[in-house]
């Protein structure tokens, strides 16, 4: 058959045939008496075999090799090919990203359009300076899209700047709670415990309710840091966290003021005494979780604490019983 029936026949172009007749890869089975290529149905199977290996990625100097060295083993070429791949696709995502959040702008214009890209820049740059002034600036005419600043904040090891982004998420609007929330399923502890801390600074009722989920997280920081910013924003829901986080001796000052603010009416105060006398007379409250215990109850206001601390003035370890007495003198005092 002649090249314009190979063409045909292989779905590749006569001029493409003569480029790789140029490269050596297909050579006509012969020629016609007037000069022309002439192809065989062998021919047509190596075509198929080149677009066959180009579809994989291969170069057509790859290819050559593929097809005409009888040791050239594929092995280590397709794992080159599978991460030449992911490069790829993870470079195109990322543009994909950028593109989407520059979009996610709604800018008005090509000012816009850079303003935005120069603060995505700033938000991955290796100086701390840099990306510090971007978080501070992103709240703007034209601010970077929420998801950068989750991103950012998850990130983020410099505390300083942590801090700007915190701040920068929560003037940011709707949409960064449900996405700092998934970040507390992360398997990193570093990157559940930020989210933790920016959800604490997030003014929203969805940053509240990711707040309450948190109090069940497997990891021991993370329901910390939930409590307490939920103690602080008066939800009793952190109760029997603050008072483990008293036990186990974790932030347990911080926890004990949380329960203070917490007990701001004398229901609330005598049920939170009675918790903490309950976690007291527990035994496998150890003799200083049975301190700080008694120690928390110096914050709790009502009838209920004092009578507690009456009770463990004479309690039988001694620590326990000086604490309680001297608590209780505080309060005869105001």
């Amino acid at each position: 058959m002649l090249i314009g029936e190979m063409a045909r026949r292989s779905g590749v172009s006569a001029r493409m045939l003569r480029h790789y007749e140029s490269l050596g890869l297909v050579r006509p089975s012969g020629r016609t008496g007037s000069g022309y290529r002439e192809y065989c149905g062998e021919d047509i199977r190596r075509i198929f075999h080149i677009e066959s290996l180009r579809s994989l990625g291969l170069s057509l100097r790859e290819i050559g090799r593929a097809l005409d060295d009888p040791g050239f083993m594929p092995s280590a070429l397709v794992g080159d090919l599978i991460r030449q791949t992911r490069e790829r696709i993870a470079a195109e995502t990322e543009l994909l990203t950028r593109l989407r959040r520059i979009d996610a702008a709604d800018p008005a214009g090509w000012e816009d359009v850079l303003q935005v890209v120069v603060l995505l820049q700033a938000l991955g740059s290796k100086s701390a300076d840099a990306r510090q002034r971007a978080a501070l600036s992103s709240v703007g005419e034209v601010p970077v899209p929420v998801d950068a600043l989750v991103e950012a904040a998850l990130s983020e090891t410099d505390p300083i700047v942590a801090g700007a982004l915190r701040w920068a998420l929560a003037r940011s609007g709707d949409g960064g709670s449900e996405l700092l929330a998934e970040g507390l399923r992360s398997p990193v502890a570093a990157v559940r415990e930020r989210a933790v801390q920016s959800l604490a600074e997030m003014p929203d009722d969805e940053a509240a309710a990711g707040l309450r989920d948190a109090l069940a997280n497997h990891d021991a920081v993370v329901r910390g840091h939930a409590a307490l910013a939920l103690g602080t924003r008066g939800m009793a829901d952190a109760v029997p966290t603050l008072m483990d986080m008293i036990v186990e001796g974790r932030n347990d000052t911080d926890a004990a003021d949380a329960l203070s603010v917490l007990a701001n009416d004398t229901a609330t105060a005598d049920q939170i005494a009675t918790g903490l006398v309950e976690r007291l007379a527990q035994d496998t409250a150890e003799a200083s979780a049975r301190g700080r215990l008694t120690q928390a109850l110096a914050g709790i206001p009502g009838t209920r604490a004092s009578r507690a601390l009456e009770e463990l003035s004479q309690d039988v370890d001694r620590a326990v019983a000086l604490t309680a007495a001297y608590l209780l003198r505080l309060r005869d005092a105001r």
